[in-house]
C-alpha cells in the first residue's frame, strides 16, 4: 500500500531509509466520514477494571502542547525485517485511517512523553514508530498524537497516567512510542488506542491492531485496515503504521 506525496517516490523512500527501519503506511482517502466508529460498535469494559465507563465517557480531548486474560505470550512475528515503504502513486494508497470508538477509558490531560514503559513493568517490550501525513502525503509537524491502552494483564489505570501519554510529531511528521505488548481481556483482542490531531484541526480517534492474533475473528470493532506491520527484535517487538488525516 502506498500514498501520494509532492515528492517522487524516490525521494521518499530516500526519507524512509534514513530512519531506523521503514515504515508501513496503511490505507491515505478521500473519504470525508466523521470520526465516528467505522462498525457503530462500542467498546466492551473490562471485567477487572479500575473504574466504570461513565466516568471516562465525560472526558475531553487535548488539543493543544498546553493540555497536555493474564499476561499473553508476544505476538509472533512474521518476520525479522519489516518490508521498505512502498513508493507513492498506486490507485489503493490514498484512503484515511479509520476512525473507531474512543472506549470508556480515554482519559485527557495526559503527561507529554514517548515512553510509557516503566522500570519493573511486566509485559512484552513494545515500539511503535511511524509517521502523520495529509492525504497528499505531506508530512504534518507537531501533530498531536495521544496514546492509552491496558496493561499486561488487561487492566486500563483509571485513576492516574499509566500506559498513558501524549506527544507531539518532530518536522518530518515521524512519532516514536515505547511502551508494552497490551493484554487480550474479555471482548476485545489486542489494541491500542490513539487520539490523532493535525494542528487546529479535527481530532482523529481510532485503535491499532497486531497481525495474527487469534482474537481479532471475535472482535466486532477490529478493522483489518489498521494492523500493524509486527516485526521481532529479540525478545521485543517493534511495530509501524503511519496515520493518513483528512487534511490536504
Amino acid at each position: 500500500m502506498s500514498i501520494r506525496l509532492p515528492l517522487r517516490r524516490r525521494a521518499f523512500l530516500k526519507l524512509a531509509a534514513a530512519l531506523p527501519l521503514p515504515f508501513l503506511l496503511p490505507a491515505c482517502g478521500d473519504s470525508d466520514a466523521p470520526l465516528v466508529p467505522a462498525s457503530g460498535a462500542s467498546e466492551p469494559e473490562p471485567t477487572n477494571t479500575a473504574a466504570s465507563a461513565a466516568t471516562r465517557a465525560t472526558a475531553t480531548t487535548a488539543t493543544s502542547p498546553s493540555a497536555s486474560a493474564a499476561s499473553p505470550q508476544a505476538t509472533q512475528a512474521t518476520a525479522t525485517t519489516l518490508a521498505a515503504t512502498p513508493a507513492c502513486g498506486d490507485d489503493d494508497d490514498d484512503d484515511l485511517t479509520l476512525a473507531q470508538t474512543e472506549g470508556p477509558y480515554y482519559t485527557p490531560n495526559t503527561p507529554e512523553r514517548q515512553l510509557l514503559r516503566e522500570a519493573g513493568m511486566k509485559g512484552t517490550p513494545l515500539m511503535v514508530r511511524g509517521f502523520v501525513l495529509s492525504t497528499g502525503c505531506k508530512p504534518i509537524a507537531k501533530a498531536l498524537i495521544d496514546f492509552w491502552q491496558c496493561d499486561d494483564a488487561g487492566v486500563y489505570d483509571n485513576s492516574g497516567f499509566t500506559l498513558r501519554g501524549h506527544q507531539f510529531t518532530a518536522a518530518d511528521g515521524g512519532y516514536k512510542l515505547e511502551t508494552i505488548l497490551p493484554a487480550v481481556y474479555p471482548g476485545r483482542t489486542r489494541h491500542i488506542h490513539v487520539k490523532v490531531q493535525a494542528p487546529g484541526k479535527p481530532v482523529l480517534t481510532t485503535q491499532l491492531y497486531f497481525p495474527d492474533e487469534p482474537a481479532n475473528a471475535r472482535d466486532g470493532i477490529f478493522r483489518p485496515e489498521l494492523v500493524m506491520k509486527i516485526a521481532a527484535k529479540g525478545t521485543a517487538q517493534e511495530g509501524r503504521f503511519d496515520f493518513v488525516l483528512n487534511v490536504a
